[in-house]
C-alpha cells in the first residue's frame, strides 16, 4: 500500500517554513491526540501519521532526503518508524506537548513557553553549482529576503519612548481560565487570550517603521562557502543566519541545499567519476597514447595493442575529494569505445581489403571454430 505524502498529511505545501510545519503539527496533534479521542482507533492512527510526518519534515537533513528520494530515503530502517519520536531536534517536543496537555488539562506549560525566549524560524534556500565546483569547492553569493529586528524600535514593536502594557483582559498571563462541570467533576480549561494573542502584553503605540511587528523584511546577500566533495541534494547549515528570535531568543539557522549541474562528459558515483572516450580501429589494434580529459585538465594514457571496445582503465586519485577529508580522492574510470568508420575512401577500403586477405586463413579458422561451438550447443538447426 502506497504511503501518504508527509506534506499532504500535515496540510502544507513543499515550500513551508519550519514555523509553518510546527504550527500545522501542533494544530493536528491537539485535534487527534489519544487523550482527546479515547478509544478512537482512527484518531490514534491519524496521530501516528502526523507525528511521523513531523519527525521527518522538522529535521533539515531528513527533509532534504525526503524531498529528493521520498519514502525510499527511509527504507530498511534508515528513517523513522510510524509514530516514533527519535528524530525530534530543533523545536523540542516539550514545547509542543506543553501546548497540547496545557489545553487539555489546564496546565501551565504552554504559558511558560510563550513568555520565554523563542528561537527564530530556520530558513531554506537552494543553490546551483557546476560539477567542477562541487568537486573542488567554491563560494557563492545567495540573495535572500529575510525578517530582521526593526532598528527603530529594536524589535519591541513599540513607538520609541513608549512600552508594552499589561493586558487587562488576562492580567498579563496570556491565558484565560474557565471552569465547567462535567460528569467527571469540575474541570479547569485554558485558552489563549484573544486580546493579546497569548503575549500577556499589548502595544497601544506601535512603531511607525514596522507597524508594531518588531521586524522588517530586508533583502540580504549572504556568502556561502561550499566544501569540496559535496554531493547533489546535500545541505549546508549556517548557524544564526535564519529569522530573528523572539523575546531574546536566538536567530534561526540557514540551510542551503546544493544542486549540481550535469557534466557533458563525467558521471559521478560516490567519490568516483566515469567517462567514455572514442578510439579508432587503428588505435585499438596497434595501441596508442591517448589524451584523456580529467577534472584538472588532460592527461596522457597509453593503451596496449589489441584493446577491445568496452575496456575500462582507472586513473587513481582523479575522482572527487571526500567531503570530510579533501586529501583523499576517488578514482576516474575511463571506458574506451572503438569508433568504426562509416565512410571510407578508396585507398582506405583497399588497405582494409588487403588486410582481410592477409588475415583470411586465420579469420576463417576462428569463424569455423565459433560456428562449430554453436552447432554443438544448439543442434542441427544451426548446421547450415
Amino acid at each position: 500500500m502506497a504511503q501518504k505524502d508527509y506534506y499532504e498529511i500535515l496540510g502544507i505545501d513543499r515550500n513551508a517554513t519550519d514555523a509553518d510545519i510546527k504550527r500545522a503539527y501542533r494544530k493536528l496533534a491537539k485535534k487527534y491526540h489519544p487523550d482527546m479521542n479515547p478509544n478512537n482507533k482512527e484518531a490514534e492512527q491519524k496521530f501516528k501519521e502526523i507525528s511521523q510526518a513531523y519527525e521527518v519534515l522538522s529535521d533539515p537533513q531528513k527533509r532534504a532526503k525526503y524531498d529528493q528520494f521520498g519514502h525510499a530515503a527511509f527504507e530498511n530502517g534508515a528513517g523513522s518508524g510510524a509514530g516514533g519520536f527519535s528524530g525530534f531536534d530543533g523545536f523540542g517536543m516539550g514545547d509542543i506537548f506543553g501546548d497540547i496537555f496545557g489545553d487539555i488539562f489546564g496546565g501551565g506549560m504552554g504559558n511558560r513557553r510563550r513568555n520565554g525566549p523563542i528561537k527564530g524560524a530556520d530558513v531554506r534556500a537552494n543553490v546551483s553549482i557546476s560539477f567542477k565546483e562541487a568537486a573542488f569547492g567554491t563560494e557563492k553569493e545567495i540573495r535572500l529576503s529575510l525578517w530582521e529586528n526593526c532598528e527603530t524600535c529594536h524589535g519591541t514593536g513599540t513607538k520609541p519612548g513608549t512600552h508594552k502594557e499589561t493586558c487587562k483582559h488576562c492580567g498579563g498571563t496570556g491565558e484565560i481560565r474557565y471552569t465547567q462541570n462535567t460528569f467527571l467533576g469540575t474541570m479547569t480549561s485554558v485558552r489563549t487570550c484573544d486580546v493579546c494573542k497569548g503575549e500577556g502584553k499589548i502595544i497601544k503605540h506601535p512603531c511607525h517603521t514596522c507597524s508594531g511587528k518588531g521586524k522588517v523584511r530586508k533583502n540580504k546577500t549572504i556568502k556561502v562557502s561550499i566544501p569540496a566533495g559535496i554531493d547533489n541534494g546535500q545541505s549546508i547549515r549556517i548557524q544564526g543566519k535564519g529569522e530573528p528570535g523572539e523575546k531574546g531568543g536566538p536567530n534561526g539557522d540557514l540551510f542551503i541545499t546544493v544542486y549540481i549541474e550535469k557534466h557533458p562528459i563525467f558521471e559521478r558515483k560516490g567519490n568516483d567519476i566515469y567517462c567514455e572516450i572514442p578510439i579508432t580501429f587503428v588505435q585499438a589494434a596497434l595501441g596508442a597514447e591517448l589524451v584523456v580529459p580529467t577534472l584538472e585538465g588532460n592527461v596522457k594514457y597509453t593503451i596496449k595493442e589489441g584493446t577491445q571496445t568496452g575496456t575500462v582503465f582507472r586513473l587513481r586519485g582523479k575522482g572527487i575529494p571526500h567531503l570530510r577529508n579533501p586529501k583523499i580522492r576517488g578514482d576516474q574510470y575511463v571506458k574506451v569505445k572503438v569508433d568504426v568508420p562509416t565512410k571510407l575512401n578508396e585507398k582506405q577500403r583497399k588497405l582494409l581489403e588487403e588486410f582481410a586477405n592477409i588475415s583470411g586463413d586465420e579469420v576463417y579458422q576462428q569463424r569455423k571454430g565459433f560456428f562449430e561451438k554453436v552447432k554443438e550447443a544448439f543442434g542441427e538447426a544451426f548446421g547450415n
